[in-house]
């Protein structure tokens, strides 16, 4: 089993956290917060009360904070999470971050001895609750090799190419799930407003080719109007702000993703950021106005 240091432990850290211990790994953990900790060391994870402390005799550091600045500043920081690593061992970034910063993570850790494995995820809050996150790796063959134990205890994992294929993977995933939550809250609204049972319509499209994980999941959150956040709209508003940056610099022109970032834009100015992303038939309501 490995040794592993993990930092950022909140929405999806925590579950990913648990079932790397659940399947007898090692793990070190180190929070701004040390009181939101406790669900953890009950389960077996060790407290670091220094950053620097967290790579200490560790094969492997895992990186799932919140965005690619976070990221730099926790990992390489004077005294920071990298500071301790011995040679060889391995960063992985989890976060969804730009293909360019994970290109330039690679580079600092090159530089430390260190190797660099970009891994961002998808399957949100329950698929890191479940184990069965889709894990996009971005690196060298042979360091994700080396890595697989730790993934296998996360969910599944494909290696997509070099550094920065992780993430550009993930770019892809959030513009169709974003793409996918705003049809399907659009169709979920003409068939309420055209005078059809929406629970009816949502089972009708079942096993049809309209169906998916997003329709069944996220539509039932639209339906019960339930938004607690797995995913927030302010975290896919950041996602789809990268990716149609990213897209920029390939020089494409992606006219469908460029509308549902604007609305998810819309949504967060609006004041509903802090909802589930699901929550973008808020905004489509707003749109035609109608009742919140």
């Amino acid at each position: 089993m490995a040794k592993i240091g993990f930092v950022g432990t909140g929405i999806m850290g925590t579950p990913m956290v648990i079932n790397l211990l659940n399947a007898g790994h090692d793990v070190k953990v180190w929070n701004r917060t040390p009181s939101k900790l406790k669900t953890l060391l009950d389960t077996g994870a060790v407290a670091c009360p220094e950053l620097s402390q967290v790579g200490v005799d560790v094969e492997f550091l895992v990186c799932m904070l919140s965005d690619g600045k976070t990221c730099d500043e926790i990992l390489f920081q004077e005294q920071g999470a990298v500071s301790q690593l011995k040679p060889k061992s391995t960063v992985i970034v989890m976060s969804s971050i730009p293909v360019a910063k994970a290109k330039e993570q690679s580079q600092r850790c090159s530089q430390l001895g260190l190797q660099y494995l970009d891994a961002p995820v998808s399957g949100g809050e329950k698929g890191a609750i479940n184990a069965n996150l889709a894990i996009m790796v971005g690196g060298d063959e042979h360091v994700f090799s080396q890595a697989e134990t730790v993934f296998k205890s996360l969910g599944r994992s494909v290696l997509v190419g070099k550094t920065g294929c992780g993430e550009l993977a993930k770019l892809v995933n959030q513009m169709i799930v974003a793409s996918t939550i705003a049809t399907v809250s659009e169709g979920l609204l003409m068939a309420q407003q055209g005078g059809a049972d929406p629970r009816k319509f949502k089972e009708a499209l079942s096993g049809g080719f309209a169906d998916s994980p997003i329709l069944q999941q996220h539509g039932e959150r639209m339906l019960n109007e339930t938004f607690e956040p797995g995913g927030t709209a302010r975290t896919q508003l950041k996602d789809t702000n990268t990716a149609m940056a990213h897209a920029q610099t390939l020089g494409l022109n992606l006219p469908v993703a460029k509308l549902v970032d604007q609305l998810f834009e819309s949504m967060v100015n609006a004041g509903d950021g802090g909802l589930d992303h699901s929550g973008l038939i808020r905004e489509l309501k707003r749109l035609n106005r109608l009742t919140l």
